[in-house]
């Protein structure tokens, strides 16, 4: 029997706005994308619908642990691995860690989260494990995406159609090894390789004099776990100037410029001095931001051109996908590519990444349900805003000291570029040293950066929640409350500190990790009186 044609019509409407949404990847970013799509009106009516798939066996994404095998392996966790945030800065806003918790917690205390996370807001129905996405392609026609999945335990593949994608496979995968002359020798001597593949100083066997290049969390963690186990470390930090210390045990050095005779353990820093009697060199130099299965006309591989104007298509240049409407839209031609057919998650660095990922996919939902609310003539001014300021500082960096183009900051540029040239597309000896310093700038937020952005998203999607001031005061002292904690720990207090911390539940729990953290730091200016507190 035919329906009467206002339910057909009906039937007809709610089929044309119902929604399948792919979130790629069931990391934090893919966690917190599945937990946003389940809160909103949409998904409760059943207009919406959300599929998570995820590569490993498990969630958790980096925080999930996984041997050092593999090109490259599954994730760069460490043993010695715990956050440098503390907890309640670092939580999703919408999931405290549990009373109780090291301020500073381990990895696995993180992985234990993640899966109560999942857990409370019932998450793992819409997340498919061993399902590694290998392709996403996108049928102008249809407006449609297919995705095809390849499940590891069943040897097969399996296609479904998505209305969106939301892109969060994480970016700590695939390391970044700079060109540095020389290099090339050392890593087929076996005598260096990247951190992704380090997990406990045992890896350095015999090594007695370890070469660190990297001044990031993970090369600062290396160079604690190594002087924690007897050994020697020299650690290159750009632009530092020579120390000993630790009677010698740690040398603190700039740039290496070459690799020399690895036999000899012998590098020549900028500065023109050398160092020999290297045992081996572990590079702690990054990794790339990487979308294997985006195909190469959707999205090239390499730096974008300079702007304006803004370029019609995607590029990634390794370090940041350009152009992208608030870090998340893609803004190029919209009849290949709408700002809401795709977005991406997780791109920011130097941030508190769980609760900006919440804020990321509030906004993105409102761009689902609101296209027209991503208004592309404003999103183009602020980029190209950005990337004038951004290129104003670049070029005031690598300006030459002199007017000689063989000057030193000139040929240190050279270097540079040469060191951190990308692969793929672009031609390294073509790559404008001052726009891939731009690149490599993108999407890293500098002082409180991150909390106005946030604030903007929620602004921007009708979401009434604001960063409170306690967590930008506490993110500011994240180096001081981490040393503390670190000596509560060597002193056995640690435990005692956080022995009920949040048991109130809600706001007042919230307080009292608050209360706690400024305890922490009175004590830190009671036992440094000499140091500033931040």
């Amino acid at each position: 029997m035919d329906l009467p044609s206002t339910l057909l019509e009906e039937f007809q409407r709610q089929n044309e706005s119902r929604r399948n949404i792919c979130v790629i990847g069931a990391g934090p970013a893919g966690l917190a994308a599945v937990k946003i799509i389940k809160d909103s009106q949409q998904y409760k009516d059943g207009l919406w619908t959300v599929t998570a798939f995820e590569a490993r066996d498990g969630i958790g994404g980096i925080w999930l642990p996984a041997p050092p095998t593999g090109d490259p392996p599954l994730t760069p966790l460490y043993d010695s691995l715990t956050t440098n945030l503390p907890h309640p800065v670092m939580a999703y806003t919408s999931f405290p860690f549990p009373p109780s918790t090291p301020l500073f917690p381990p990895a696995s205390t993180v992985l234990t989260y993640m899966k109560a996370y999942a857990a409370h807001f019932d998450l793992m129905p819409h997340i498919r494990l061993n399902a590694h996405v290998v392709a996403a392609a996108r049928d102008h026609m249809t407006e449609r995406w297919t995705v095809t999945t390849y499940y590891a335990d069943t040897n097969t593949r399996e296609t479904g159609t998505f209305n969106h994608i939301v892109v969060a496979n994480g970016h700590y995968r695939v390391p970044r090894l700079p060109n540095t002359a020389g290099l090339a020798r050392w890593l087929e001597a076996k005598k260096a390789f990247h951190a992704v593949y380090y997990r406990t100083p045992s890896d350095f066997g015999k090594a007695r004099t370890v070469l660190v290049v990297g001044a990031g969390p993970s090369g600062q963690d290396l160079c604690t776990d190594l002087l924690a186990s007897g050994r020697s470390v020299v650690h290159s930090v750009t632009g530092a100037a020579h120390e000993d210390l630790l009677n010698g045990r740690l040398k603190i050095r700039g740039r290496v410029a070459e690799y020399l005779d690895p036999s000899q353990g012998r590098v020549r820093l900028d500065d023109g001095s050398e160092e020999s009697g290297i045992d081996c060199t572990v590079l702690a130099t990054g990794y790339k931001v990487d979308f294997p299965f985006l195909p190469a006309d959707l999205i090239r591989h390499a730096v974008p051109p300079p702007v304006p104007p803004l370029p019609q298509r995607l590029y990634n240049s390794t370090y940041h996908v350009f152009p992208l409407a608030r870090h998340i839209f893609p803004l190029v031609d919209g009849s290949t590519l709408p700002a809401s057919s795709i977005a991406f998650l997780g791109l920011p660095v130097r941030v508190a990444p769980l609760p900006l990922l919440e804020a990321q996919m509030r906004a993105v939902l409102h761009v689902y349900e609101h296209p027209e609310s991503l208004e592309p003539t404003k999103e183009a001014i602020d980029i190209i805003a950005r990337y004038e300021s951004l290129r104003a500082q670049a070029a005031a960096r690598h300006r030459p000291s002199t007017g000689s183009s063989t000057s030193r900051a000139a040929a240190s540029l050279q270097t540079e570029t040469h060191e951190n040239a990308v692969e793929g597309d672009s031609d390294p000896a073509q790559v404008d040293p001052v726009e891939l310093a731009i690149a490599q700038a993108w999407h890293r937020f500098d002082g409180h950066e991150q909390f106005k952005y946030r604030d903007a998203l929620h602004a921007f999607a009708g979401y009434p929640d604001r960063v409170p001031a306690w967590e930008i005061e506490m993110y500011d002292a994240k180096g001081v409350l981490r040393e503390e904690w670190r000596e509560l720990e060597r002193s056995g207090l640690a435990e005692q500190w956080v022995h009920g911390v949040g048991e109130a539940g809600g706001e007042a729990g919230i307080q009292q990790w608050v209360d706690l953290m400024r305890r922490l730091l009175k004590r830190a200016e009671e036992r440094h009186p000499e140091r500033s507190r931040l």
